[in-house]
């Protein structure tokens, strides 16, 4: 995959459910980046990653995906919340399992689960039962089941959320080394401001019914992102 070849291109882009929450949205995502999606709860953050992933159809303007990702088969997906059931017998394997097509061949599916969750350091963990992870163990399996799709694209909804900071700052680490290694596009939506100054290479602030995105350096610097030092203590 070409370092400069366009993943996901949004021009134009109205985000919302009935009703527009978002306009004007522009975006381009491109291999290799990390994207910090920042903003006051409730500004859209998770309408506008629902609606790039097509969980919601876009109100108005233009969405395309690039030829690597648009059977959508190669973008990943991290829900910001996972209830376990505990009463099925699911081991970490078998989850992570859950994030494949059923037409792999097994071989396949065995190499991709296993390089998924040494990603995440934790292929000690494969039969192990997920109900008896911890919740910093679960969330690195939610993102190894992601993971194991091998993703060109892999958006994640908080991923730290409820982590504490050692924990948080090792999951994004473990997500900037696989980026780096295999130029996958990182897109966080995230409520540690710190992460975003350490990690980000892009930034989508969402505020006042828009985006402003592009470079972090030029989002930070930009007027309208004073709103992060009010409510994203760092």
């Amino acid at each position: 995959m070409s370092p400069r070849e366009f993943l996901l291109l949004a021009q134009g882009l109205q985000v919302g459910r009935k009703r527009p929450l978002l306009a004007q949205v522009n975006l381009r995502l491109d291999a290799g980046e990390s994207w910090f999606v920042l903003g006051r709860n409730g500004s859209g953050k998770s309408t506008l990653l629902a609606t790039l992933l097509g969980l919601l159809p876009a109100l108005g303007g233009e969405l395309r995906l690039g030829p690597t990702v648009a059977d959508r088969r190669r973008i990943g997906y991290v829900p910001q919340e996972q209830r376990f059931d505990t009463a099925l017998p699911c081991t970490v394997a078998e989850f992570v399992t859950l994030g494949l097509p059923d037409a792999e061949a097994h071989a396949v599916v065995r190499a991709c689960v296993a390089n998924a969750l040494d990603a995440m350091q934790m292929g000690a963990f494969v039969s192990r039962p997920v109900h008896a992870l911890s919740l910093g163990q679960r969330r690195r399996v939610l993102v190894a089941r992601a993971l194991a799709r091998q993703p060109h694209l892999l958006l994640l909804d908080e991923p730290t959320a409820s982590l504490d900071g050692q924990g948080a700052l090792q999951l994004v680490q473990d997500l900037e080394n696989l980026r780096k290694k295999d130029q996958v596009c990182l897109v966080h939506v995230a409520h540690d401001l710190r992460l975003a100054r350490r990690y980000a290479t892009h930034v989508a602030l969402v505020t006042a019914g828009e985006v402003v995105a592009g470079p972090a350096a030029q989002v930070f610097a930009d007027a309208r992102a004073a709103e992060l030092r009010e409510d994203f203590p760092a």
